[in-house]
């Protein structure tokens, strides 16, 4: 007659069978592990017991990837290793006892050793990528609020596991080798990415194919801009998609719910010197797009996308008064405005001032808004600065302004932006003042746009006087 089957042996709270034989008592292990009760009071054995059948799994796998004749014993085997991973990854969850007995006995090391085998693995994919997907889990986990599991974690995995997961096809392994990246980096390890250029590359691309996954943005917000050497470097090395990519996230940064503390204001404004010396030394070629042929070239995408972030980083009153002073950005920006200015009325082009509704794909949506940014920078420029106020006057930027105040599909608000900058050219500048009176008496600025901008002009005596309307300025 069979001896009984023993009961259940109870560990500290833990109820398993002892010792753990097999895959459904794995999945019972995974399910006690929802309660953070069960992982504050789980014994060293189980985690040993994970282990060994982790072991000996993987050299299952490891004889499948050297020999495609034993890939069909290799099905249970990936069985196994996924509900120990989901095991493991449950165990972590808020339980720094488990993370650390998980890490003494190298269990982190061998969940990276058996992610990078699923690579030459040839099986039936949806369990491949289960098994995938839960070690990647795991190490997120492990690593979670844990500095000592980080720094073991990043000894295992850089650089070969996020080369090899981070432009995986698989969305979810991108998504999960993102997240142990941005759990495990700090300064120091920022320093070696800065040494393996292609891992913090691909986190970008990752961005940029998977915008709604919040991981790879995180690490690029939380991290790369953190690192004004990281975005420089980074800035040179990638390709013009790549770094529209970078500027939104950094325009995203700026005007986000959390926009950069006071003490993030030193690493912006080297950001922000990046971003205007590159402007000023590359702004004209976006008048390449008046040929129909470049207008979708990604290196005026990328000079464009500058000009937006250089909007937004001079609503910040620090960044503002780094740009104000900043050799020959407002005097490229006035430049560039002339030129497009003069493209747009030199027959019909991208530039050219339009007033009916765009077809959905026209090739106008590359320059949306451009020139009312360009206004926008002029006017940010010279809010409260003197002297800027008169170098727009003498590099004729003001009647450049007011003739460029005209209904455009192209380019809303304008209107806004151009009574924004006169305002501001205006303030405290009775030079500029006198300068925009005479415009209007000798007919070179138009009475209705000024109206419509909310001011007028007066004559008292020999004098011109401009003076606000006390009318709100019409919209477009």
């Amino acid at each position: 007659m069979a001896a009984p089957r023993p009961p259940p042996a109870r560990h500290s709270g833990v109820a398993l069978t002892a010792p753990i034989p097999d895959l459904e008592a794995l999945r019972a292990l995974t399910a006690l592990f929802k309660e953070q009760r069960n992982r504050e009071t789980a014994p060293r054995t189980i985690f040993q017991r994970v282990l060994d059948i982790l072991k000996k799994s993987s050299r299952t796998v490891e004889l499948a990837c050297r020999d495609p004749a034993q890939v069909e014993n290799v099905a249970s085997s990936l069985q196994l290793i996924t509900e120990c991973f989901r095991c493991l990854r449950n165990a972590c969850i808020e339980c720094s006892l488990n993370q650390n007995t998980i890490r003494n006995l190298d269990l982190i090391g061998m969940a990276v050793d058996l992610v990078l085998l699923f690579r030459e693995l040839r099986v039936e994919q949806d369990s491949l990528l289960t098994a995938f997907r839960c070690g990647l889990q795991f190490l997120g986990n492990v690593a979670s609020r844990n500095t000592d599991s980080q720094a073991v974690v990043w000894m295992h995995a850089f650089p070969e596991l996020f080369l090899s997961c981070l432009n995986h096809p698989d969305r979810k392994i991108v998504s999960y080798s993102s997240m142990i990246l941005f759990t495990s980096l700090n300064a120091e390890r920022l320093k070696d990415l800065e040494e393996n250029l292609n891992i913090a590359i691909d986190v970008v691309d990752a961005h940029r194919r998977q915008p709604e996954s919040e991981w790879p943005y995180l690490v690029i917000s939380e991290h790369f801009l953190r690192s004004p050497d990281m975005v420089q470097t980074l800035y040179a090395k990638m390709s013009n998609q790549e770094r529209v990519t970078l500027l939104d996230v950094i325009i995203a940064k700026i005007t986000g719910d959390e926009p950069p503390l006071r003490e993030d204001v030193p690493v912006f404004l080297s950001h922000a010197e990046l971003m205007a010396s590159t402007f000023v030394e590359q702004c004209k070629m976006v008048l390449q797009l008046t040929s129909e042929q470049l207008a979708d070239d990604e290196e005026v995408l990328a000079t464009i996308r500058l000009l937006d972030v250089l909007c937004e980083m001079s609503t910040n009153t620090e960044l503002l008064s780094y740009l104000q002073v900043f050799p020959g950005l407002l005097e490229k920006t006035i430049d560039l405005l002339r030129l497009v200015h003069v493209a747009g009325a030199d027959g019909t082009n991208i530039f050219s001032t339009s007033s009916s509704v765009r077809a959905d794909g026209d090739v106008s949506s590359v320059v949306e808004g451009f020139r009312s940014h360009l206004i926008r920078l002029i006017g940010n420029l010279c809010y409260k600065d003197k002297a800027n106020q008169d170098k727009v006057n003498e590099l004729d930027g003001i009647p450049l302004i007011l003739d460029s105040c005209k209904l455009d599909d192209h380019n809303p608000f304008l209107t806004q932006w151009a009574v924004y900058a006169i305002r501001n050219l205006t303030e405290g500048n009775s030079r500029n003042q006198d300068l925009i009176a005479k415009l209007e008496e000798q007919g070179l600025a138009d009475t209705s746009v000024l109206k419509k901008m909310g001011f007028e002009v007066e004559k008292r005596g020999d004098k011109l006087i401009l003076k606000p309307t006390g009318d709100s300025p019409s919209g477009d």
